[in-house]
């Protein structure tokens, strides 16, 4: 019977719990294997999905000349780099809201938080 040896690392795990160490010491096939076991893990994706997609890129913004009023215009900026996106995700979001038929996403959104 083959022996199954574990190794354990000194190091504490990173900021956000993984235990990068672990994960290094994984072969392909062990990663392959949890993976699969795992019912919150999305499917691998091998080369037939990839033969099957297409890329889609979305419709390019357009530029307009728009008069705010300068205490809104303030407050998005306060809220940091992005804040014509966001302008953009509210104005999308009252669109939807009183029957737009608007579709996907703009070409460009907001990152939050990373």
């Amino acid at each position: 019977m083959k022996e199954r040896i574990t190794q354990r690392s000194s190091k504490p795990a990173a900021k956000d719990g993984t235990d990068w160490n672990r994960i290094d010491m994984l072969s392909d096939t062990a990663i392959d294997t949890e993976a699969a076991a795992d019912p919150d893990a999305a499917p691998s994706l091998d080369a037939a999905w990839f033969a099957g997609a297409a890329l889609e890129l979305p419709e390019p913004k357009q530029a307009v000349s728009l008069r705010i009023d300068a205490d809104v215009l303030q407050w998005y900026k306060a809220q940091g780099s992005g804040y014509l996106s966001r302008m953009n995700a509210v104005l999308r979001q009252y669109a939807k809201a009183h029957g737009a038929e608007v579709t996907g996403r703009s070409a460009r959104t907001p990152r939050r938080g990373g």
